[in-house]
């Protein structure tokens, strides 16, 4: 529990990243595989089999020698556990972020809009050991986002992207719709504005008053709909009211 409480310490503090007052959240926060943490451990155990030879026999001189040797293991695992441990791929509402660096912090982002395709590579010891690797085909290559290697539950994490991607452009995709008025078809030819046919007849007039001029226009229609309201008036399409 201390070591994992030691490890929080160390961790890149995603959220001080994020545009908290634009509704940006964390989707998903992906750390590598414990693969990579292979040859840490490999280190470690060497380190703590040369303390034993150390205390066990009497090495004399070669003691010093092999006591910088463990020091050496050491303090290379650790380094790597932290490289490995602060290295983040970051999946948001709005965008992907890769935040690295112990000492020295990168931190890439780009819009999930950008990401035109993802490869997900899984070699055969990775669907033995449940790790996979992305490759994105986007425009900020670049910046870090070319491999993400050794992720873990690839084919989750694969599809939460996925998903993000499609909502994002789903959303684009109905704003779009909305603009252009594409639930109006049938009423709109696309030279007028939404929800009026731009084919019925429009025409203005202008009446001149001694204080002031007033432009009123008439919309040739079957129906009375309300397009306008203000405080100042109601204005209609019904050819009869004036």
């Amino acid at each position: 529990m201390a070591g994992i409480g030691l490890f929080r310490a160390f961790d890149p503090k995603v959220r001080r990243h994020l545009i908290s007052d634009e509704g940006e959240v964390v989707i998903d926060e992906v750390r590598h595989h414990w693969v990579v943490f292979t040859v840490p451990m490999l280190e470690i155990a060497l380190a703590v089999i040369l303390l034993f030879v150390m205390l066990w026999k009497n090495l004399g001189d070669a003691a010093f020698a092999l006591l910088v040797i463990v020091l050496v293991l050491l303090g290379h695992a650790f380094w790597q556990f932290l490289t490995q441990h602060r290295d983040r791929f970051v999946v948001t509402n709005m965008r992907v972020m890769r935040i690295r660096g112990v000492f020295s912090q990168t931190v890439a982002t780009t819009p999930i809009a950008r990401i035109l395709d993802i490869t997900l590579q899984k070699p055969i010891i990775g669907r033995i050991l449940g790790y996979g690797h992305f490759v994105f085909e986007s425009a900020a290559q670049d910046q870090g986002f070319r491999e993400i290697k050794y992720v873990s539950r690839p084919d989750d994490r694969d599809l939460t992207i996925q998903r993000v991607i499609q909502r994002t452009g789903l959303r684009a995709s109905a704003s779009v719709d909305v603009v252009q008025g594409d639930d109006d078809d049938s009423d709109d030819d696309g030279t007028g504005p939404i929800g009026m046919n731009s084919a019925a007849e429009v025409t203005t007039t202008t009446t001149t008053a001694p204080t002031h001029h007033t432009t009123s226009t008439r919309v040739a229609g079957t129906s009375s709909k309300s397009i306008f309201n203000s405080e100042r008036g109601n204005w209609t399409d019904d050819p009869d009211h004036d």
